[in-house]
């Protein structure tokens, strides 16, 4: 019933077949952002988010190696995570682009020490400090440790699905 895998070295399409089969996953899409020195604030959309423990309170993302970003996030000690209601679709968009002015008529918030940038109208946001990164072959790997969060409690995720974004249909059922 699987399909055998096969390095990408061996075959062309092994890794956009790879990708493919990845992608029946469905998942939310964040922006991470975080400070920087003179220089706009590092925005960058990951559909890798995830939590890891409650005790600490750890999350991880995950972001690709040729992210021009990556270097600077790689050095922060702050960042946030800002979960995408569906109505920020543009907004994943422009924070997916590379060399292009990501915050050019976009309003970032700094939170209240300056040292994490909030997007308004995020499904959820999560401060973080940097507490381990880890080698993922084409990816780092990223885990914060929480230290302030906030949710709205009407809203709906922006989902990724397919190689497409998608939106949930019906009511949104409490889990049990």
């Amino acid at each position: 019933m699987g399909e055998d895998i096969v390095k990408s070295s061996d075959n062309p399409d092994a890794q956009r077949q790879f990708r493919t089969a990845l992608s029946m996953f469905a998942t939310g899409v964040a922006v991470i952002t975080a400070p920087r020195k003179n220089r706009p604030p590092i925005g960058i959309t990951v559909a890798s988010f995830n939590s890891v423990s409650l005790d600490p309170p750890l999350i991880l993302f995950s972001v690709d190696r040729r992210n021009l970003s990556l270097p600077d996030l790689s050095a922060v000690g702050t960042y946030a995570v800002n979960v995408l209601d569906e109505a920020q679709q543009d907004v994943s968009n422009r924070f997916a682009k590379a060399n292009t002015d990501k915050w050019a008529d976009m309003p970032g918030v700094p939170n209240e020490r300056a040292d994490v940038v909030l997007l308004p109208n995020s499904l959820a946001t999560f401060e973080c400090e940097s507490y381990a990164q880890y080698d993922g072959g084409d990816h780092v790997i990223f885990v914060g440790r929480v230290n302030k969060y906030q949710s709205r409690s009407e809203g709906r995720p922006l989902v990724f699905f397919g190689g497409r974004y998608h939106t949930l249909n019906g009511a949104h059922q409490p889990s049990a």
